[in-house]
């Protein structure tokens, strides 16, 4: 197996020549997928491992957690042809394996607080079957100092190597989920330059856009101020909306006015991109006893929008005479009960409807989550109200006055990311009701 750790670019400038070094992929998330099809489309051997034998069988299969469809196109691709393959043997595929890409966030409990634990067990089992001259990534978003610290010293201790000499270890966060990993400007930082050159080199293969940083705790907290502006900027914008609502103001007409473009402008109930990377920032900000209030009130604020989107369903329907209770809710959104639409979904069964989720990628079933409907009709089918909580294409693109024939009278429609006009719906028969849509009808 070829040492990676002292690489030099003409040994991985084509396909033919990467096709001799292998890259083990753990954790089979969205960002986990991103690295896999990256570096299989760059000539090299992926192998793909997660700890959730679950999650195992369906990437076998070619399914993915994203929520666009090139990415499980590419990656079914991959699998056919041999380029991936996928492992429930961690040690293994790490011992046949010259670059290791870390891609596992970390998880936030109940009580806001985040949990290491499974980036620390995923570095111990890679510790304990590295080689020498191996290359080892953390793909995840890191609190600071947690790569040279949690991350350089279990494996360290696993192994018995050193870093920069044995091994190389490099920070390379993805903020973005893009369908393409080629679209995005990596940042990739080590305190060793040997490690520094290793990780840019292989990375070089996968995208021309790479920013080289010689100091990890500065790349980890500009990631996290990344982070925390994206958080601070959708806030104000669900705030704004909020207002807008109250003023019986479009918020929508006054983004078009202003000529703002900026994505994290547009007000949301769903947040999940770097939503538990968040609370890295606080609670670094609280183990150094300083105080982040704004960062905090913005993560409170976003929290808070799922209530917000009940209370909006509420309305809507008390609009068309209906109460929440006992209504019948057809929900157009994300398949996975942890996120804001799973959320959204429980929180609306508490206060007595009955609801039914659609989402047109996730392969989930009746019988992994019963609220769940494998096509649209059946899911809107004698509802009293459709609730859109995510913009895939074809929620864009749906035939309202099929959709009405199917609901109950009157119907309602509730757009909770903004993308029909008012007038249209209205235009249809339903009553109208969305996030930042301030009217004057009641």
């Amino acid at each position: 197996m070829p040492a990676v750790l002292n690489l030099k670019p003409e040994e991985v400038d084509s396909n033919e020549k990467r096709s001799r070094y292998t890259v083990c992929v753990i954790g089979c998330g969205q960002k986990g997928i991103l690295y896999a099809n990256a570096f299989a489309e760059a000539g090299f051997s992926v192998i793909c491992t997660d700890a959730d034998p679950t999650i195992i069988k369906k990437v076998a299969k070619g399914k993915t957690p994203s929520s666009q469809p090139q990415v499980e196109t590419k990656l079914k691709s991959h699998l056919n042809s041999g380029q991936i393959s996928v492992s429930n043997e961690r040690k293994k595929a790490v011992t046949q394996s010259d670059v290791i890409i870390v891609a596992i966030g970390a998880k936030v409990d109940e009580q806001k607080k985040t949990d290491f634990s499974q980036i620390v067990s995923a570095c111990k089992q890679v510790g304990a079957a590295l080689q020498k001259g191996s290359m080892v990534i953390y793909g995840g978003i890191a609190s600071i100092g947690f790569t040279e610290g949690t991350v350089k010293e279990t494996l360290e201790n696993t192994s018995g190597f050193k870093v920069g000499q044995d091994f190389g270890l490099a920070y390379n966060p993805i903020l973005s989920a893009e369908a393409s990993l080629a679209n995005l400007e990596l940042m990739v930082a080590a305190s060793d330059q040997t490690s520094l050159n290793a990780a840019s080199i292989i990375l070089r293969t996968i995208t021309k856009k790479i920013k080289e940083i010689g100091d990890v705790k500065m790349a980890e907290t500009a990631t996290l101020f990344t982070v925390a502006k994206q958080d601070a900027n959708r806030a104000l914008s669900n705030e704004l909306s909020v207002f807008c609502e109250n003023a019986k103001i479009d918020y929508f007409k006054v983004l078009k006015l202003l000529d703002l473009k900026d994505p994290s402008f547009w007000p949301t109930i769903v947040e999940e991109e770097n939503r538990n990377e968040a609370y890295l920032l606080l609670d670094g900000a609280e183990n150094l006893n300083a105080k982040l209030r704004l960062p905090a009130l913005a993560r409170q604020i976003n929290e808070d929008m799922v209530k917000h989107a009940v209370n909006l369903t509420a309305d809507a329907l008390r609009g068309g005479g209906k109460p929440l209770r006992r209504a019948k809710v057809a929900v157009l959104g994300t398949a996975n009960p942890n996120t804001a639409t799973g959320i959204f979904v429980k929180m609306i069964e508490l206060k007595g409807a009955k609801p039914t989720l659609y989402d047109p990628i996730s392969k989930m079933g009746p019988q992994e989550w019963r609220v769940v409907k494998t096509s649209l009709n059946e899911a809107v089918e004698g509802t009293d109200c459709i609730v859109i909580l995510t913009g895939q294409e074809q929620f864009k693109n749906l035939n309202l006055k099929k959709l009405k024939a199917l609901m109950k009278s009157p119907s309602v429609i509730v757009d909770l990311i903004g993308i029909f006009e008012p007038e249209r719906v209205e235009a249809e028969g339903f009553i109208y009701c969305g996030l930042g849509r301030g009217t004057d009808k009641k």
